[in-house]
């Protein structure tokens, strides 16, 4: 009779701790989950600011469209404004897959390969978007100068470009560099996170 009481205590005390550890595992994947979350979204925060300001800016040069009045300014201007809705949909789209991982219903391993899936995604997004810069910033200065002046600087001798080219591609030099290195250090920092759960 002892033994029988012990095996069926020792059973309830087995399925107890069973449960005990189920519970622990599902807790610590859920604080993981928020962890890794509260990283990517500093970065979601930072570019949702920087897509805000590009939709505005969209919406603005749209209603100063009609004020382009050679085809090379209104293109100019058409390929700024969908230059300022596009990149920036597309680097929110990359974010929110990063963001929407799921690693409580993944395993460990599919859960980091999607992850190094949606990283190696949203990194390569922003250096298109480092080159696209460059291009930006040559095709968007006819027309800022049109818009700000009412001049033609193809027409109307202009100084802009000697002091604009310079000093802006300094800029960009130095601000995507250290963007980018930010994004790698937060997204790096993302994925530690995931590899504590091995």
């Amino acid at each position: 009779m002892e033994i029988e009481e012990m095996q069926t205590a020792w059973s309830e005390m087995s399925m107890k701790l069973e449960k005990q550890e189920l519970l622990t595992n599902k807790l610590i994947m859920e604080m993981t989950q928020e962890k890794y979350r509260n990283k990517i979204s500093i970065v979601s925060k930072y570019e949702g600011i920087g897509a805000i300001i590009c939709f505005i800016a969209a919406i603005f040069l749209i209603t100063k469209l009609n004020e382009l009045d050679t085809w090379y300014l209104l293109a100019s201007g058409v390929f700024v404004v969908v230059y300022l809705i596009t990149i920036p949909t597309i680097v929110l789209r990359s974010i929110r897959k990063m963001r929407n991982l799921n690693i409580t219903d993944n395993n460990y391993k599919q859960t980091l390969i999607d992850y190094a899936n949606n990283r190696k995604q949203f990194l390569f997004i922003q250096r298109i978007g480092i080159y696209l810069n460059f291009l930006l910033m040559i095709v968007a200065l006819p027309m800022f100068v049109k818009l700000s002046s009412n001049k033609d600087m193809f027409i109307t001798n202009t100084n802009v470009w000697y002091w604009y080219l310079p000093i802006m591609t300094l800029f960009l030099i130095f601000f995507s560099r250290w963007g980018y290195k930010s994004y790698k250090n937060i997204t790096a920092s993302a994925e530690k996170t995931l590899k504590e759960l091995e």
